[in-house]
């Protein structure tokens, strides 16, 4: 059987092979020249021109309603002007992460003229009352980040009420020693319970407790074994009484 021959193949045969493009060496500099002038001027409209100038900043996870989106966009200074390809996205997120509030950031361009911010606010777990009267909002990472007249609703005030035994001992366990306790008991806090919660007192390293809003007290011993504790606790609160003992999470204790 002959093999069936398609149209381009009678037509070689015809007239021989099929004629092909071919540029001179002229023509190729030419060629080369032109593509070189457009990723040239590109290149300038890109890196150089004010046609794809920064004109905003737009900003995500404000959530809170106490940092603002001026406040992000001023900690960017002059990387809000000019053009939006030359941005240094390292030093801007660098920049905004150097605001107390903000615990995370992500920085990066959104084409034409938009600078896009995303920010994960800190949230406090404690605040601790200084010196002059105002409340230090304190993280679950310990970070302090915010000085206020009032504490943050839903979160226990810790307070440091030292005996002799503790006050001697601050050689070895100073203060912030004891406010990181506190704060790890805080942070452990399931978010139920973090709202009942009015201060965090703290004894000595070994006696932390936890005084709720309706006046009872819990007996919190140690920050260690926090999560196992918060879990007990929380079970325990199903029971109306005047004093929760998790100091000893394995062997708990309800009285009053």
């Amino acid at each position: 059987m002959t093999e069936a021959r398609m149209p381009e193949d009678r037509l070689e045969e015809e007239y021989g092979e099929a004629p092909r493009l071919r540029l001179s060496r002229r023509g190729v500099l030419v060629l080369g020249g032109f593509a070189a002038l457009v990723v040239g001027v590109l290149g300038w409209l890109v890196f150089f021109s004010s046609a794809l100038d920064v004109r905003g900043v737009a900003v995500q996870g404000l959530d809170s309603g106490r940092l603002g989106k001026d406040e992000v966009s001023a900690a960017l200074g002059g990387l809000r002007e000019g053009p939006l390809a030359r941005v240094d996205l390292e030093e801007a997120e660098k920049r905004i992460a150097a605001v107390p509030r903000v615990a995370e950031v992500e920085v990066w361009r959104g084409w034409p003229h938009t600078l896009r911010v995303k920010v994960v606010e800190r949230k406090p777990v404690a605040a601790i009352r200084g010196a002059d009267g105002k409340f230090v909002q304190v993280d679950a990472g310990g970070v302090e980040f915010a000085n206020e007249a009032e504490p943050p609703q839903g979160v226990p005030v810790v307070e440091l009420q030292l005996g002799q035994p503790a006050n001697d001992a601050l050689a070895v366990i100073d203060r912030p020693v004891l406010v990181r306790a506190a704060i790890t008991v805080a942070a452990g806090l399931p978010p139920e319970v973090a709202k009942q919660a009015g201060s965090l007192k703290v004894l000595s390293y070994d006696d932390i407790r936890l005084q709720l809003a309706n006046g009872a007290t819990v007996r919190w011993g140690s920050a260690d074994r926090t999560g196992r504790k918060a879990v007990v606790l929380t079970a325990l609160l199903g029971r109306k009484a005047a004093n929760y003992d998790v100091s000893a999470p394995d062997a708990p204790a309800v009285s009053g």
